[in-house]
């Protein structure tokens, strides 16, 4: 009896001990991980307001060889000096460490990338942007980034038209080489996003949608569309197997908004490491009378 008291207290005691080093620790320190991926979204929605509002200049190559795929690339670029820009959401997973930031901003008149004067009135324009520290997260976003620009390119090409060039040799009725070529290079703004997603395969695609007015085309016509609304859909992926099946080489070795934006910590439907659930598109609802660009 007298073995299982001692053994009780000594228990006891060590429990005690456990207890009282445990409260005495100090509070764990918060890195800095959380605050970078945060500061990189925000620039990311910034970038993508300034292509909405100032536009962008893209250029796009693509060949076919033989009817292989040999050669697809999209180079864009923007540059503007602008202010005013605001954070209405911001979200960090971080189990993912993935940021998710929306951006506003409330403008007037703005010159676009080209040099065209343009009055936005009252609008407000509103883009969403995704950004990571960790590199072994950022194939989604990568993919998101691509299907972007594809769908920049995709806008581009039917409203400003390209350049397509072919040739096709045919000996003894076999075809012998065949080749086609396009070539696009035009500046686009005004566009707003429309919704994006990935597939189960991880594969990302992004909606943009823009309102026509009136534009030159690749002939140097003018054309007036009446407000017609164009609408795409482009598509990125996380990994590049196709060169890896394929050595071709090209030689190119409005309201408004608190400034301290509050974090909310929560899930993001993004497919990191490989996930294969495909994900719901993400539709952007518009208020009444249009009066917000995303």
């Amino acid at each position: 009896m007298k073995k299982k008291i001692a053994e009780l207290l000594i228990k006891s005691a060590l429990i005690l001990t456990l207890s009282i080093a445990v409260v005495g620790l100090p509070p764990a320190i918060a890195g800095n991980k959380k605050l970078m991926t945060i500061q990189a979204a925000k620039v990311l929605a910034e970038r993508a307001i300034v292509e909405s509002v100032i536009g962008l200049k893209i250029k796009t190559t693509e060949r076919v060889e033989n009817m292989v795929a040999t050669h697809q690339r999209i180079d864009a670029k923007t540059a503007a000096s602008i202010k005013g820009i605001q954070y209405s959401d911001i979200v960090y997973d971080k189990a993912k460490d993935i940021a998710k930031v929306t951006a506003r901003i409330n403008l007037g008149r703005v010159t676009t990338i080209i040099g065209k004067r343009i009055n936005w009135g009252d609008r407000t324009i509103e883009r969403v942007a995704f950004a990571t520290s960790t590199e072994a997260n950022a194939g989604p976003l990568k993919a998101l980034r691509a299907a972007e620009l594809d769908a920049y390119s995709q806008l581009a090409k039917q409203i400003v038209g390209f350049n397509l060039q072919s040739k096709t040799s045919v000996e003894n009725y076999i075809m012998k080489n065949d080749e086609a070529r396009t070539r696009l290079l035009a500046a686009i703004y005004g566009a707003k996003l429309v919704g994006y997603r990935w597939d189960a395969e991880g594969d990302a695609y992004v909606k943009l949608a823009l309102t026509m007015g009136e534009v030159d085309d690749i002939l140097g016509q003018r054309i007036n569309y009446n407000g017609t609304i164009i609408e795409v859909e482009g598509s990125g992926a996380q990994t590049d197997d196709f060169s890896e099946a394929n050595s071709y080489d090209d030689g190119n070795t409005g309201s408004s908004m608190k400034i301290g934006t509050s974090v909310k910590e929560g899930n993001l439907d993004i497919p990191v490491n490989g996930q294969s659930t495909p994900t719901v598109e993400q539709r952007i609802d518009y208020p009444a009378g249009g009066s917000t660009l995303q």
